[in-house]
C-alpha cells in the first residue's frame, strides 16, 4: 500500500459536507432531506448570465489567461467603480476558480510553513483547510454567542501577533455568523496591520446581502492599507451562481500581485465558460440584487423567530449574509446531527444541519452549535423549523437529557 502524505492525514474534514453519506442514505430510503448544511441558493441565477452560455458562438474552448480574461476582469473594474474605488484597474484583479482559489493565492503568496494567520471565530471552515494545506497555522480569536459574535476586542488581536503573523483573514459579513463589521472595527485591524506591516485578508463574497439598512465597508476604504490588503471576492453567492466556479483576488500592491500571478500561471488558467456567465451576470442594473436581498431578509427573519421560539434554542439574528449559528439544547450536535438522517424522520422529511465544531480551532466551543443556511424558499423553512423542534423534543427524551 503506497504511503499517504501527513498533509493529507492532518487535513481537516469540511463541517459543511461530511454528513453527505448519511444524507443520500436517507434518500435512498425514501426520506426528504431539507438542506440547511450548505450555501447553495434556491434563488435563480440571472438570465443574462444563463443566457450567455447557451448562446456561445466560439470554435475552440481555449485556455483563458492566466489573469482572467479582460472582457471580464473589465467587468470587474467596473463594478468595482460603481462601488466607489474608482482608482481600480483590471491589472489590479486575478481571476480565480471561486473564491476558494483566491483565498489559496493569498495564503500561498504571503505565507511558508509554519507562519500565522490570525482569525476571529467561529469562521469560514475550509481557512483550516487552506492554511493547513500549505503547513500555516491558524491562531483564533474567539467571539462567543451571547454578544452575537460580535467582534472581540481589538486588543486581544494584538496580543496574537508574534514574529510568525502575516495576516489576519476576516469574512464581512461573516460566514457562518452573518456578523457585520463597523467602520470603527476595520479601522482598528487596519492600524494593527500597519503597525506591524501585515496583510489584512477580507473574504468579501456576501458583501451585497446586508439587511435592516445596513452597508457593507469595504477594506478597500482604507486607501492607507494599498500595501497591506487583499480582497477575495466571488460571483457564487452574488449572483447564486456557484457551479460557476469563478472569484477573484483584488490587490492594489503590485508587489503582492506579481508574487500571486506566479502561483495563477502554475495552475493555467481560471474557468473560461464561468467568465462568460460572469460577464453577462454584471450586466444587471441592480434590480435583481435588490430582488435577492429582499428575499433573504425575508427568509432570514422568518427562520431567525422560528428558532428562538423553540424551546433552549438560541439563535443571534445576523446582519449580513444568509447564515446564522444557533445553539441547541442538545449534548453534541456532531452526534445529533447524524441522528437526523440516520434515525429521525417527522412525515418522512428530515433536515441537514452543518455542526459548529468544525468552525472553530477548538471543537469542543461549537460543540451545541450548528450553523444554519436560510437559503430555501418560506415554505421550506418553516418546515424544517418543525422538523428541529419536534426532533429535539424526541432526541432529549431519548437521550435523556
Amino acid at each position: 500500500m503506497p504511503n499517504i502524505s501527513n498533509r493529507a492525514q492532518h487535513m481537516p474534514p469540511s463541517p459543511v459536507r461530511k454528513l453527505v453519506p448519511y444524507a443520500l442514505k436517507a434518500k435512498q430510503q425514501g426520506i426528504k432531506v431539507y438542506h440547511l448544511n450548505i450555501g447553495q441558493p434556491d434563488i435563480e441565477t440571472p438570465e443574462t448570465a444563463l443566457n450567455a452560455l447557451k448562446n456561445i458562438d466560439l470554435k475552440v474552448l481555449e485556455y483563458a489567461l492566466s489573469e482572467g480574461n479582460i472582457e471580464y476582469r473589465k467587468a470587474l473594474t467596473e463594478y468595482y467603480h460603481t462601488l466607489g474605488f474608482s482608482d481600480l484597474t483590471p491589472d489590479n484583479f486575478i481571476v480565480t476558480n471561486g473564491g476558494s482559489e483566491a483565498l489559496n493565492f493569498a495564503i500561498s503568496t504571503l505565507c511558508d510553513d509554519g507562519d500565522e494567520v490570525i482569525i476571529p471565530e467561529p469562521y469560514y471552515a475550509n481557512y483550516n483547510g487552506f492554511t493547513s494545506t500549505f503547513n500555516v497555522h491558524v491562531v483564533a480569536v474567539p467571539s462567543t454567542i451571547d454578544t452575537g459574535f460580535a467582534l472581540p476586542p481589538i486588543e486581544e488581536f494584538e496580543k496574537k501577533i508574534t514574529e510568525k503573523t502575516r495576516a489576519i483573514v476576516i469574512c464581512n459579513p461573516g460566514n457562518p455568523t452573518g456578523y457585520l463589521y463597523t467602520r470603527e472595527e476595520l479601522q482598528k485591524l487596519a492600524e494593527i496591520a500597519l503597525k506591524y506591516d501585515i496583510v489584512v485578508i477580507s473574504d468579501e463574497v456576501y458583501r451585497e446581502y446586508v439587511y435592516d439598512g445596513k452597508q457593507q465597508i469595504s477594506m478597500l476604504d482604507f486607501p492607507e492599507l494599498s500595501e497591506n490588503c487583499i480582497i477575495i471576492d466571488s460571483e457564487s453567492k452574488r449572483y447564486s451562481m456557484c457551479g460557476v466556479r469563478i472569484g477573484c483576488m483584488l490587490t492594489r500592491s503590485k508587489k503582492i500581485h506579481d508574487a500571486a500571478m506566479l502561483f495563477a500561471q502554475a495552475r493555467l488558467s481560471p474557468v473560461l465558460l464561468g467568465q462568460i456567465a460572469a460577464t453577462a451576470a454584471h450586466q444587471n442594473d441592480g434590480a435583481y440584487i435588490r430582488a435577492v436581498r429582499e428575499e433573504y431578509t425575508h427568509r432570514r427573519n422568518i427562520l431567525v423567530d422560528l428558532l428562538n421560539a423553540i424551546p433552549g434554542v438560541i439563535c443571534p439574528k445576523p446582519r449580513g449574509a444568509f447564515y446564522c449559528v444557533a445553539e441547541l439544547p442538545v449534548d453534541d450536535t456532531e452526534k445529533f446531527a447524524q441522528w437526523l438522517l440516520e434515525k429521525y424522520s417527522l412525515n418522512k422529511e428530515t433536515i441537514m444541519v452543518a455542526p459548529a465544531g468544525g468552525f472553530y480551532s477548538d471543537p469542543e466551543l461549537g460543540k451545541k452549535q450548528v450553523r444554519i443556511a436560510y437559503v430555501l424558499k418560506e415554505e421550506d423553512l418553516k418546515k424544517s423549523a418543525e422538523i428541529l423542534k419536534q426532533a429535539l423534543k424526541t432526541y432529549r427524551e431519548e437521550f435523556s437529557l
